[in-house]
């Protein structure tokens, strides 16, 4: 029998993940809520570009809570705790990319256990950079490693590959002022999930972190206009950013973890870039030994196939996905890479015979 899904939000990572359900042979979906009007009614095959699949999107939030599901995949633009808690609370198991990877410190957390707890279900945080690149492959490549002093996980990306102009432009503030970008709400946003990502790999490797982590916000501008998706970079305006999170034990550096997002290489000031390895996520545990490992084939091949298709977003989707059947399967209670087996994806179709 194949878990039922419930795709949440057909954003980049939603449409991505409808192909990944449809494909995967353990799921079936069975619901789409799609946050506005417009879409509301569509067949969800064809919201992601994939064809029909007779399953119809709705806005409708008492609607799809109370179909008969195993699991939401949910992906809005910006995480709900209270809407999280009554999908919970409905009898769903919930698969996330936006948090709650390592809560047990967050406001919310005590409210998201009980509603697991009463409802028998499960919540788990997974996706990419955080979410995997940050905690689940640090620990990972630790194995092979011992007497550990420092961990880092990287990323390098260009942002004109990510087709989300509002994201990009209202929230990320690319081609805003640097006195506008200084304000970004990313510095929090994204700080509350590698915080979480920084305490997970701390506890794991069996350190106490200092109680205040440090963040950092660089910015770089356009020497000269610069085309974007989301229009002219003009000169002055912000063209690249860095964040920067550091994590100390006994005052001495432990854990950093970067974010490089750049529109492009080239007219920055300060002059950038992304080094001869070009775009890649790092990670690198000092240790003895030194171990260090990029990850290619996340980034699209061009900015053009980017905007169509861009590969670390179908990836944190298929990060997703591939934990549906774990979590299902997983007992009540938020859970963490810690509590479940290892995740692993399928082989394609054609080489299983198309069997489920």
């Amino acid at each position: 029998m194949a878990y039922r899904v419930i795709q949440w939000a057909t954003g980049g990572v939603g449409k991505a993940a409808i192909q990944g359900i449809v494909e995967h042979p353990d799921l079936e979906l069975v619901g789409c809520w799609v946050h506005g009007r417009k879409k509301a009614g569509a067949d969800a095959g064809e919201i992601a570009g994939i064809g029909r699949l007779g399953v119809t999107a709705t806005n409708d939030e008492a609607a799809i809570l109370a179909l008969d599901a195993d699991c939401v995949l949910y992906s809005p633009i910006m995480a709900d705790a209270a809407q999280v808690e009554r999908i919970l609370r409905s009898g769903k198991n919930v698969v996330t990319p936006l948090g709650w990877f390592f809560p047990y410190r967050g406001s919310d957390f005590a409210a998201l256990e009980v509603a697991c707890r009463t409802a028998g279900v499960t919540l788990h945080g997974t996706g990419i950079h955080p979410g995997g690149i940050t905690e689940r492959f640090p620990l990972m490549v630790s194995a092979l490693s011992g007497s550990i002093t420092h961990v880092r996980a990287e990323e390098f990306s260009d942002i004109r590959t990510y087709a989300a102009v509002e994201v990009v432009r209202d929230i990320m503030l690319f081609g805003k002022t640097p006195d506008e970008a200084a304000k970004s709400p990313m510095v929090h946003f994204l700080a509350n999930g590698f915080f979480q990502s920084m305490d997970m790999v701390a506890a794991e490797l069996g350190v106490t972190l200092d109680a205040e982590k440090r963040t950092r916000h660089e910015i770089a501008v356009a020497t000269q206009p610069i085309d974007s998706p989301i229009g002219p970079i003009e000169k002055g305006r912000v063209a690249a950013q860095r964040f920067t999170w550091e994590a100390t034990v006994g005052g001495k550096l432990f854990m950093t973890v970067i974010t490089n997002w750049f529109m492009g290489q080239e007219s920055l000031d300060p002059a950038w870039t992304f080094g001869p390895e070009g775009e890649r996520f790092e990670v690198e545990i000092t240790g003895d030994p030194t171990v260090r490992v990029s990850f290619h084939g996340l980034h699209p091949v061009s900015i053009e196939e980017g905007l169509k298709r861009n590969n670390g977003i179908v990836a944190t989707a298929l990060h997703c996905v591939n934990a549906i059947p774990y979590v299902c399967a997983a007992g009540p209670g938020i859970k963490t890479y810690l509590d479940l087996p290892l995740v692993s994806g399928r082989a394609a179709a054609s080489l299983r015979g198309g069997a489920r």
